[in-house]
C-alpha cells in the first residue's frame, strides 16, 4: 500500500473514531451491522430454500430487518410474503435468522397459524399431549371471555383465536433492537437461540414450546416474560444474562431445565413454577431477589457455587429430591418458610460460604434442620457452627439440636475412620495390596513416605501410577495420619465409645423422649434384678420365693414398662438393636456377675425371712432424691423412721419400680433404701452400682432438657 493509502486508511479511522466520540450510541457493532433487506432479496430467499441439517431452511442471516413504525411499508411487506411462505403447504421450514439485525418490534403471531377457539383442524399437527394443553388452553380463554362479557357487559365479540408456529428457528447471535410479542403461541419446533441479544422486552407469555429451546448466552437487556409458559420438552438457558426483570412465573418446565452460570442483575420471578425433571441452576449469579415461592421440584435441583446477594425466597415450595447448594454463596436471607419436603429430601450444604452475622438461612420450626445435610465434617466445621448460631439466634432450638446431632454423627464417622481405616503412613506393603494397590503403587507409597509423611489420603493421586479411578476404590477404607501408640489410640477409642453412646441414647443431648425411653427399659431390667434378688432367697429347707401371684404381676409389669421403652427407643432412636446392646451393656453386665456370686455362694445371714429394703414411714409425699445416698445411715435414731417393706402385700412388687426410679430419676413417692444390717456384700454393691449409673443417668437427662427446652438451663445451673 502506498503512502497515500496508508494516509487515506488512516483519515477513515480517525473519522470513525471521532464519530464514536460525539456520539457513544455509534458503535463498532452499528458500524459492521449487516445491510439492510430489501422486498426483492427477501423474495429471492423465500423462493430458494437450502438445505441444512436435512432440512429446508429460509435463509435470512446477516441482514438487517428494518420493522420501526416509520418503515411501515417494509414491514407489512415483510410480513405478508414471510407468513405466505410459511404457511403454503404443509411444509415445515426452519427460519434462520442469525447473526442478523432486527429494527422494531418482531411479532410472532403475525407469523402463526391463527387457530380458532372450536374445531379440529390442526390437530393433526400436535401430538395427544399437545392436543390436551390445546384443548384445555381453549376452555380458560372460553371462560375468560365469559367472565368478560358478564362483568362488563359487552355483547357477543368475535371468536377468540390461538396462534400455532409450526416451524423451527434459529437465531444464532441475532439482534433484536426492538421489543419481541411471542405470547399465546404454540411452537412445534425446536428454537435454537444461542448469543442471541434483547434490547428490549421479550414476552413468551402463555407460549408453549413443543420441542427443545435453546437461549445459550443470550442477552436480555430488558424485562423477560415467560409468565405461564409451559416447555414440553428441554430449556436451556445456560450462560445468559439477564439485565432486566425476568419472570417464569405459573410456568412449567416438562424435561428439565439448564440455568447454569446464568446472571441475575434483577429481580427474578420463579414463583409457582413446576420443575418435573432436573433443575440446574449451578454457577448462577443474583444480584437481585430471587422468588421461588409455591414452586415445585420433580426432580433434583442444583444450586452448586451459585453466589445470592440478595434475598432468596424458597417459601412454600415442595421439594421431592435432593437439592444441592454445595460451594453457593449467601450474603443476605435465604428463606425455607412453610417448604414441604419429603421423607427422602435432603438438602446439601456442604461448603455453604454462610455467616450468621451477614446472613439467614430460615425455615420452619423442626423442619428445615431435618433436611440439612453434608457428607463429611473436614471442611464444614465453621458452617456447622454458623448453622447453629442462626438458629440459636432465631430461637428454633430443634433444628439447632438437629445440626448439632448431625456434627456429632460426622464427628464420630470421623473417628471411626481414624480407628478402622488402614493407616498409609504406617501400613505395610501387604497390607496395602491387600486394601486394593497393586505392588508398584505400594512401592510408590512406601518409598513417598520415607521422603515425607503423607498428609491427606488424596495425596496418593500425585503418586506415578495411582489414578483416580484406583483411589475412588479404596477411599473409604484408607487414612493418612501421624502414626499413634497404643496410649493414644485407646484415647480414641473410648472418645468413640463415649460419644457413640451419648448418641444412641439421647441424640446428643436434642431427643428428651428418647432419654426417657432409655430410662423406661433401665427401670424395667433392674427392677426385675432386683425383685429376683430380693424375693428369692432359697427353696429349702424353708422356701423363700415370691408366690405365683407376685410372679405373674411382676413378669406382666416388667413386659409392659420393657415394652413401652422399646416403643420410644424404635419411634425415636437410631437403631433399637444398638440402642438396646448400650443400655445392656451398661446394665446388666456387672449386676449379673454380682448375682450369679451371689447365688452360688447362698446367703447365710440374720434377718433373711425380711426384705432388704426399707420405707420412710414418716412422710408419703413426691421428692427429688439427686443428693440421697442408697444406703440409710447408722445413727439410731434415724433407724427409727424406716420399716422393712411389707412382702405380704399384692402391691409389693410396685416397691421395686419404685426404688429403681430412685436410684435411676432420683424422683420417687416413698423414700426407699437399702438396710444397713445383715444385709450381704454383694447385694449392697449391687445397689450401689444401680445408683451411681442412675447419677450418670439423670446427668444425661438434665443436660438434654436443659439442650431441648429454652430457658430450662437457668433454673438448671443457677
Amino acid at each position: 500500500m502506498t503512502v497515500r493509502g496508508w494516509l487515506q486508511a488512516g483519515l477513515v479511522l480517525a473519522v470513525v473514531w471521532l464519530v464514536a466520540w460525539v456520539n457513544p450510541a455509534v458503535s463498532w457493532a452499528a458500524a459492521l451491522s449487516p445491510e439492510p433487506l430489501t422486498i426483492t432479496q427477501l423474495q429471492a430467499r423465500l423462493q430458494t430454500p437450502v438445505q441444512r441439517e436435512g432440512k429446508p431452511t429460509l435463509d435470512l442471516r446477516r441482514v438487517t430487518l428494518d420493522l420501526r413504525d416509520d418503515n411501515g411499508e417494509f414491514r407489512d411487506r415483510f410480513y405478508t410474503e414471510l407468513n405466505t411462505r410459511l404457511q403454503k403447504g404443509s411444509q415445515t421450514f426452519t427460519l434462520d435468522l442469525s447473526e442478523s439485525v432486527i429494527l422494531g418490534t418482531f411479532d410472532f403471531q403475525r407469523l402463526s397459524l391463527r387457530e380458532p377457539l372450536y374445531g379440529e383442524a390442526f390437530f393433526p399437527l400436535l401430538t395427544e399431549r399437545e392436543q390436551t394443553q390445546l384443548q384445555r388452553d381453549r376452555r380458560r380463554l372460553s371462560q375468560l371471555s365469559q367472565l368478560s362479557r358478564s362483568l362488563l357487559l359487552q355483547p357477543q365479540s368475535t371468536a377468540l383465536r390461538l396462534y400455532l408456529f409450526r416451524h423451527g428457528l434459529n437465531l444464532a447471535q441475532t439482534r433484536f433492537e426492538g421489543s419481541v410479542l411471542a405470547s399465546d403461541i404454540f411452537f412445534l419446533e425446536p428454537i435454537n437461540a444461542p448469543g442471541a441479544r434483547f434490547l428490549q422486552p421479550v414476552n413468551f407469555s402463555q407460549s408453549r414450546f413443543s420441542d427443545a429451546v435453546s437461549l445459550v448466552g443470550c442477552q436480555f437487556q430488558q424485562a423477560v416474560r415467560f409468565r405461564s409458559t409451559l416447555f414440553f420438552d428441554r430449556l436451556r438457558l445456560g450462560q445468559a444474562s439477564f439485565q432486566g426483570p425476568v419472570t417464569f412465573q405459573g410456568s412449567e418446565l416438562t424435561n428439565g431445565a439448564g440455568f447454569a452460570q446464568a446472571s441475575f442483575q434483577q429481580a427474578a420471578n420463579f414463583s409457582r413454577v413446576t420443575f418435573q425433571g432436573n433443575a440446574d441452576f449451578g454457577k448462577t449469579v443474583w444480584q437481585a431477589n430471587g422468588d421461588f415461592a409455591q414452586s415445585t421440584f420433580s426432580g433434583d435441583v442444583f444450586f452448586t457455587n451459585a453466589r445470592f446477594s440478595a434475598a432468596m425466597s424458597f417459601r412454600q415450595v415442595r421439594l421431592t429430591q435432593a437439592a444441592n447448594f454445595r460451594g453457593a454463596v449467601i450474603q443476605n436471607q435465604l428463606d425455607f418458610g412453610d417448604a414441604s419436603f419429603s421423607p427422602d429430601t435432603r438438602i446439601n450444604v456442604a461448603g455453604l460460604d454462610f455467616s450468621s452475622d451477614q446472613s439467614q438461612l430460615l425455615g420452619s420450626p423442626g423442619q428445615i434442620g431435618r433436611v440439612l445435610s453434608v457428607p463429611s465434617l473436614a471442611g464444614n466445621e465453621t458452617l456447622l457452627r454458623n448453622l447453629v448460631r442462626n438458629f440459636r439466634e432465631l430461637e428454633q432450638v430443634a433444628d439447632a439440636n438437629r445440626i448439632e446431632y448431625l456434627t456429632e454423627r460426622l464427628r464420630l464417622r470421623s473417628l471411626q475412620q481414624r480407628l478402622v481405616n488402614l493407616n498409609l503412613n504406617t501400613a505395610s506393603r501387604s497390607q496395602l495390596q491387600n486394601v486394593g494397590f497393586s505392588a508398584a503403587q505400594s512401592d510408590a507409597i512406601l518409598s513417598q513416605r520415607a521422603e515425607a509423611l503423607l498428609v491427606n489420603a488424596a495425596d496418593v493421586l500425585d503418586l506415578d501410577g495411582i489414578d483416580l479411578s484406583t483411589y475412588v476404590k479404596v477411599r473409604d477404607r484408607i487414612i493418612a495420619q501421624p502414626p499413634r501408640s497404643w496410649g493414644q489410640r485407646l484415647q480414641l477409642a473410648w472418645r468413640w465409645g463415649l460419644l457413640s453412646t451419648l448418641l444412641l441414647l439421647s441424640r446428643y443431648g436434642t431427643s428428651v423422649g428418647l432419654t426417657l425411653g432409655v430410662g423406661l427399659v433401665a427401670i424395667a431390667l433392674s427392677s426385675l434384678l432386683f425383685w429376683w434378688v430380693d424375693r428369692y432367697r432359697r427353696r429349702v429347707p424353708t422356701p423363700i420365693a415370691p408366690p405365683r401371684s407376685e410372679i405373674g404381676w411382676m413378669l406382666g409389669s416388667f413386659v409392659g414398662v420393657f415394652g413401652l421403652g422399646n416403643l420410644i427407643v424404635l419411634r425415636l432412636g437410631e437403631s433399637l438393636v444398638w440402642a438396646l446392646g448400650a443400655i445392656a451393656l451398661l446394665v446388666l453386665p456387672i449386676p449379673l456377675l454380682l448375682t450369679s456370686i451371689l447365688y452360688r455362694r447362698g446367703r447365710f445371714h440374720d434377718q433373711l425371712d425380711t426384705s432388704y429394703l426399707l420405707e420412710d414411714g414418716s412422710a408419703r409425699q413426691l421428692r427429688f432424691l439427686i443428693a440421697r445416698l442408697p444406703v440409710i445411715p447408722k445413727y439410731p435414731f434415724f433407724r427409727d423412721r424406716f420399716y422393712p417393706i411389707d412382702w405380704q402385700k399384692r402391691r409389693n412388687w410396685l416397691n421395686y419400680y419404685d426404688f429403681s426410679l430412685n436410684n435411676w430419676f432420683k424422683f420417687g413417692f416413698n423414700d426407699l433404701r437399702l438396710r444397713d444390717e445383715c444385709v450381704p456384700g454383694l447385694v449392697t454393691a449391687l445397689v450401689w452400682y444401680q445408683w451411681a449409673i442412675g447419677l450418670a443417668y439423670v446427668a444425661l437427662l438434665l443436660w438434654t432438657l436443659s439442650r431441648t427446652i429454652p430457658g430450662l438451663n437457668l433454673l438448671l445451673y443457677f
